[in-house]
C-alpha cells in the first residue's frame, strides 16, 4: 500500500505539532512560576487604585521595575527547582553530608554524656542570649520573652496532640485564652461585676505564680471536656469540632457572662510575677524582658524533661500506635479513649501554661488576642519544625516566630533599620515557607526518626505516612 506525498506531509506536520516547544512541560512549569510571581507582586504591593485610574495597582506591580524584579526572582526559583529535579540535589546533599551522619553514628557522639554536654551548652547559650549582639536591644529581648518563649511552649503542647497522638486540633489557642483569663481573674482584675461598677472589687488577689497550677488544672479539665465527646471523630471531623470549641470560648469571652471577662474591653494593668521568700523579694518588671525570658527557659526545660520521659514511655508508644492506625491499636489492646483524653489534657495544660506566661508579660488581654489564625500559626510551627520531634518543634517555633519580628523591626545594620515586610503580609510569607518545606522536605526541619522513616516507607508504597489520619478516617469507632 503506497502513501501519497500529501499524507506524508500531514503526518510530519502532526509530529511537529506534537513535539512543539510550547507543549514541553518545562515551559508550563516556568509559566506557572512566573504567574505566581506576578500575583505575589500584587499581593505585597501597598499601592492603592484611584477613582481616575483603576489600573494603577497593575501598572505599579507589573509594568515597572518591580514587575521585572519579581519575574527575575521567579526565573531564579524555576532554575533552582529544575536543577533540583534534573541533578538530584537532594541525593547530592545526602552524599555531601554523609561524613556528618557517620560521625553521628560514632560511639563518642552517641554517648549519653556527650548529649548532655551539648544540651548544657545550648541551655547556657539560651540563658546568655539577651546579653549578646542585637539581643541586647529592648525590642529583641521583648520578642524573645513575649513571643519566642511563649510560642515554643505552646508548640510543645500541640506537638503532643498532633505530632504524637495524631489528633488534628485547630482550636488549640482556646486553651491559651483560658489560661490568660485565669491569670486576669487570679490577679484581681476580673470579674468587674454585673454592671461594670469599678467599686465591685474582684474577690481574688493572688501571686501569679499560683496561677500556673490553677490554669493547668482548668485547661486540663477543658481539654477533657473537649476530648470526651469528640473521641468518635477523626481527621477533618475532629478538626471541625475543635474549631467550634475555639469559637465557643472566644464568643463567651466577648459576651461577658456576669462580668467575668469584661467583654471586648478585657482586662488591663494585670499584675505580674513577684517573688518573696526567705527575705528575698523580686518583682518582674514589665519594662525589662530578661527575667521573663529566664522564666520561660526554666519552664521549657521542665516541660521538655517531662515530655522526653513521656515520649519513650508506655504512654508515648500508645500515642504512636493510635496515630499510625487507631483501629489496629484498639485491636491490640491499647485503650485508645484513655490515651486520646490524656493527649488532649496534656496539650491543653501546656497551652494554659503559655497563656499565663504571655499574659503576665503583656499585662493586658482582650478576646482579639486569641484569633483562629493563632492556632493555625502554632500548627504551622509544629509542621515546619517536624511533627513528633521535640528538638524540631523548638527550632521551628523559634525561627518562625523570631524571623517575622526581625523583618518587621530589623536592627540598623540590616536594610538600614527599615521594615522588610508588611505586618499584614506575615501570614502569606509563613504559608509560602510552609509550602516550600512541604515540597522539598515534607518531614520537617528536624524530623523525628519515626516520622522520617514513615515518609520514607510511604515513598516506596509501604504504610501510611499521614500522621493526622488513619485508614478509617472519619468513621466512628
Amino acid at each position: 500500500m503506497t502513501t501519497s506525498i500529501s499524507e506524508l506531509s500531514a503526518q510530519v506536520r502532526r509530529l511537529r505539532k506534537h513535539d512543539a516547544w510550547y507543549k514541553n512541560p518545562l515551559w508550563g512549569r516556568l509559566a506557572v512560576i512566573e504567574c505566581l510571581a506576578l500575583v505575589l507582586s500584587i499581593m505585597t504591593n501597598e499601592t492603592q487604585g484611584s477613582p481616575s485610574d483603576y489600573t494603577l495597582l497593575f501598572k505599579d506591580s507589573w509594568f515597572c521595575v518591580r514587575g521585572v524584579q519579581f519575574l527575575v526572582a521567579g526565573a531564579i526559583v524555576f532554575v533552582i527547582a529544575e536543577v533540583w529535579r534534573a541533578r538530584g540535589l537532594s541525593r547530592i546533599a545526602a552524599q555531601a553530608t554523609q561524613p556528618v551522619r557517620d560521625l553521628r553514628r560514632n560511639k563518642v557522639l552517641t554517648n549519653p554524656w556527650t548529649k548532655r554536654g551539648v544540651l548544657l551548652a545550648v541551655t547556657v547559650i539560651a540563658v546568655l542570649l539577651p546579653l549578646m549582639g542585637m539581643f541586647t536591644l529592648p525590642y529583641f529581648q521583648s520578642v524573645l520573652a513575649g513571643q519566642v518563649g511563649v510560642y515554643v511552649l505552646a508548640a510543645l503542647g500541640l506537638n503532643v496532640v498532633v505530632g504524637w497522638a495524631g489528633l488534628l486540633d485547630l482550636g488549640y489557642i482556646a486553651f491559651f485564652a483560658i489560661g490568660a483569663y485565669t491569670t486576669a481573674i487570679l490577679s484581681g482584675k476580673l470579674p468587674v461585676g454585673d454592671d461594670g461598677n469599678p467599686e465591685l472589687h474582684p474577690p481574688i488577689h493572688l501571686n501569679l505564680f499560683f496561677a500556673f497550677p490553677i490554669a493547668v488544672l482548668l485547661t486540663m479539665v477543658a481539654g477533657l471536656i473537649l476530648g470526651a465527646p469528640t473521641l468518635r471523630l477523626r481527621g477533618d471531623y475532629l478538626a471541625i469540632v475543635t474549631l467550634g470549641f475555639h469559637e465557643i470560648v472566644l464568643n463567651v469571652a466577648k459576651n461577658d457572662p456576669r462580668g467575668l471577662t469584661n467583654g471586648s474591653l478585657g482586662a488591663t494593668s494585670i499584675s505580674t510575677f513577684r517573688f518573696n521568700l526567705f527575705g528575698v523579694h523580686y518583682d518582674w518588671r514589665t519594662n525589662d524582658a530578661k527575667p521573663y525570658w529566664y522564666l520561660a527557659i526554666g519552664i521549657i526545660i521542665v516541660v521538655v524533661f517531662a515530655f522526653r520521659r513521656l515520649e519513650h514511655s508506655k504512654v508515648g508508644r500508645s500515642w504512636t500506635a493510635i496515630r499510625e492506625d487507631e483501629v489496629a491499636a484498639a485491636a491490640s489492646g491499647v485503650p485508645t479513649v484513655k490515651y486520646k483524653l490524656m493527649a488532649f489534657a496534656i496539650g491543653a495544660s501546656t497551652s494554659g501554661f503559655a497563656g499565663v506566661l504571655a499574659t503576665a508579660k503583656i499585662t493586658a488581654i482582650t478576646p482579639d488576642n486569641f484569633p483562629l489564625t493563632l492556632s493555625i500559626f502554632v500548627l504551622a510551627y509544629v509542621i515546619f519544625g517536624g511533627m513528633g520531634s521535640i528538638t524540631g518543634v523548638i527550632v521551628g517555633a523559634s525561627l518562625m516566630t523570631f524571623l517575622p519580628a526581625f523583618l518587621q523591626g530589623p536592627p540598623s545594620w540590616f536594610n538600614s533599620g527599615h521594615p522588610v515586610v508588611n505586618v499584614n503580609d506575615i501570614p502569606m510569607w509563613i504559608g509560602g515557607v510552609l509550602l516550600v518545606m512541604m515540597i522539598f522536605r515534607p518531614q520537617g526541619l528536624i524530623p523525628s526518626k519515626r516520622r522520617a522513616q514513615e515518609l520514607s516507607q510511604a515513598e516506596h508504597g509501604v504504610g501510611d505516612a499521614d500522621a493526622m489520619t488513619s485508614p478509617a478516617e472519619g468513621v466512628a469507632q
